[in-house]
């Protein structure tokens, strides 16, 4: 018999974590993993306006991996390691390696980039505009994360990984932009005050 995919047992605004805990919906624990998950629909977004054209193909297998590790990384921060028991613990181990993983690829893309001078608006290629909308919820997700890590609940690859993580969606809006040709706007501080009533 097939899963229904509701079971009314959130209705009451909690849920579970991986250890079994039941928590609320708006519990911190439940905000980083929901802003990781936001993140992760963007990145999807990324991926669906990429279609099939054939100079996204690196890029695309690239955004797969990177939607993998955030769901490995959504069940660490499911499973608090000060309360669950080691073979939870164990099951949802978040490593380094897919940090390793970004920092080769940032690399690789900006040495065929031009260097930055100033700030750049978030824009372009919509595939760029999206990565950039990835990238700031990636910084949303950090800065909720930290609470859990402060309480040694979540182990520090974590934190590094997200913060990796921006970097690249930053440098691979960017990437992407120019694969496509898409100008990039550079910031024109106090711009409102130059234009005409």
């Amino acid at each position: 018999m097939k899963t229904k995919i509701y079971t009314r047992s959130g209705d009451k605004g909690e849920t579970s974590l991986f250890t079994g805990q039941r928590i609320a919906k708006s519990d911190p624990y439940m905000e980083a993993i929901g802003t990781v998950d936001e993140c992760n629909c963007s990145i999807g977004i990324a991926v669906a306006l990429m279609g099939t054209q054939p100079q996204f193909v690196k890029v695309r297998e690239q955004l797969e991996i990177v939607q993998h590790t955030l769901f490995d990384l959504g069940a660490a921060l499911a499973t608090p390691r000060t309360s669950a028991s080691s073979s939870k613990v164990e099951k949802t181990r978040f490593d380094h390696e897919g940090t390793a993983l970004l920092e080769q690829w940032i690399d690789d893309m900006d040495s065929k980039l031009p260097e930055l001078h100033t700030f750049i608006l978030p824009g372009g290629h919509a595939c760029g505009a999206v990565l950039h909308l990835a990238r700031s919820i990636c910084r949303r997700a950090e800065r909720l994360v930290l609470p859990v890590h402060k309480n040694a609940d979540v182990s520090e690859h974590v934190l590094v990984y997200l913060n990796r993580l921006s970097d690249y969606l930053f440098v691979l809006s960017r990437y992407v932009n120019s694969l496509t040709h898409s100008a990039e706007t550079s910031w024109d501080p106090h711009k409102s005050g130059h234009c005409e009533p």
